[in-house]
């Protein structure tokens, strides 16, 4: 009895590397069971399909990779997603991360290492591009114990501008949660005000 083919669904607003991507991953053995060209269209497709993986660009209209992931945790937890980027920056990375991202693939990575990241991702594993290696484990180790990841979710909704009342019914706890949430995290960031911890997360990568 053969083994079913691992399936994957492919998204990225560029048609030539989706092509590309969709292509190589087909010849290696790899079932791309969908192709989006947005984020909107990504998680419909991942909630209809429900594949081992999704392969999916950092930055898409509609509905960007991070925020994807996070709306896929929920909704189809079973599938593991890798962020397919052009970008290392370490707070990405790190919010990335806080979403439930199990990899990160570089663009400019050979496509071995790309069909070498669905398999280990599909069998429940992380991979991590060995260029990305070096900066999350900065963002893992070093920068990421210093806030929770519910105190840098106050953080950055503080950032927009949203007040206690407004931050507690986004992550449905209650204002006086929040107050404390943002309390520690001044205490972590020494800020003497609400701005100006929000500030040091930016100024710190912490955040983005």
């Amino acid at each position: 009895m053969t083994a079913s083919p691992l399936t994957c669904l492919v998204a990225d607003d560029h048609p030539a590397v989706l092509d590309a991507v969709s292509e190589y991953l087909h010849e290696t053995g790899v079932e791309v069971v969908s192709r989006a060209v947005d984020g909107e269209e990504a998680l419909e497709k991942l909630e209809q399909r429900k594949p081992q993986v999704a392969l999916v660009d950092v930055r898409m209209p509609r509905l960007g990779g991070i925020e994807l992931a996070r709306r896929a945790a929920r909704s189809t937890p079973g599938t593991a997603v890798i962020l397919y980027t052009g970008y290392g920056d370490r707070a990405l990375l790190t919010e990335a991360l806080d979403a439930g991202v199990r990899g990160f693939v570089l663009k400019e990575a050979p496509l071995e290492d790309l069909r070498r990241a669905v398999q280990i991702v599909a069998g429940g594993g992380q991979y991590v591009d060995p260029v990305l290696a070096g900066t999350l484990a900065v963002a893992a180790g070093e920068r990421a114990p210093q806030l929770t990841q519910r105190e840098r979710e106050v953080l950055r909704l503080l950032a927009e501008g949203l007040s206690n009342e407004e931050i507690g019914k986004r992550l449905f706890i209650s204002p006086e949660t929040v107050r404390t949430h943002v309390r520690k995290a001044m205490e972590k960031l020494d800020a003497d005000t609400r701005t100006q911890a929000v500030a040091n997360a930016l100024r710190r990568h912490l955040i983005a």
